[in-house]
C-alpha cells in the first residue's frame, strides 16, 4: 500500500484509510464485536495503517472496537479519533476541560497511551478555536496526542487554529453525489 504524509507534519499513513464508524453506528445495526475485529484486521492485512473513529460513534463503542482490533499491532498503525460532538450537557462541547476529559476517556477505550491524530469533530461556536488549538497543543506536549486535526471547519477557522498550533489534517465531507457537501470549507492546509 502506498503511504502519504499528512501536511508537513511527518505523520505517515496508508494512502487509503479505514473509517470505522459504520461498524458500530450510523447506517445500520452495529456488527458483532468479533466480526468488527475481523473487518478491521482484514484492512490492516491489506496494508491499511490509518484508522478513523470518534467518541460519538456508538457512542464510545467504536473506539472500544478499534482499540481491541488494533492492539496487537498498535505501534504499526495511526489512530484518529475526535472530540467535541457529544457532552453530558448535550450538543457540542469543545471547552478545554472537556477536551482533556474526552482524551483521558478515549485512551483506555483505544487501548493506547497516545492518540496519533485528534480531530475537533465539529467547530464549537461557543469556544474560540484558539482555545481548542492551545488545549490540543498542550496535550501534544504532554505526549497524549501526536497531531491536531479539524473536521468540517472552514478556511478562516483553520487559519486561526493553525496560528496557535499546526493543523496536520482537515476532514471535511465531500461527495460526488452531493456537490453541496463541504461547500465553504477548506480541504487542505
Amino acid at each position: 500500500m502506498e503511504k502519504r504524509k499528512l501536511g508537513s507534519s511527518g505523520l505517515e499513513v496508508s494512502a487509503l484509510g479505514m473509517g470505522c464508524m459504520n461498524l458500530s453506528f450510523g447506517t445500520g445495526k452495529a456488527v458483532e464485536i468479533d466480526q468488527g475485529v475481523k473487518i478491521i484486521r482484514a484492512g490492516y492485512d491489506k496494508g491499511i495503517t490509518f484508522f478513523d473513529t470518534a467518541e460519538a460513534y456508538g457512542p464510545f463503542t467504536n473506539e472500544e472496537l478499534v482499540g481491541k482490533a488494533l492492539s496487537p499491532f498498535r505501534k504499526d498503525v495511526a489512530i484518529a479519533t475526535k472530540f467535541g460532538m457529544i457532552s453530558e450537557e448535550g450538543g457540542l462541547n469543545s471547552r478545554p476541560e472537556h477536551i482533556r476529559k474526552v482524551v483521558e476517556a478515549s485512551l483506555p477505550r483505544l487501548r493506547t497511551d497516545y492518540i496519533d491524530l485528534l480531530y475537533q469533530h465539529r467547530v464549537d461556536p461557543n469556544v474560540p478555536i484558539e482555545d481548542v488549538a492551545g488545549t490540543v497543543g498542550a496535550l501534544i506536549t504532554e505526549g497524549k496526542v501526536k497531531y491536531f486535526g479539524l473536521s468540517e471547519a472552514g478556511a478562516e477557522t483553520i487559519r486561526r487554529a493553525h496560528a496557535v498550533y499546526p493543523v496536520t489534517a482537515v476532514q471535511n465531507q465531500y461527495s460526488h453525489l452531493d456537490q453541496g457537501a463541504g461547500k465553504g470549507s477548506a480541504s487542505c492546509v
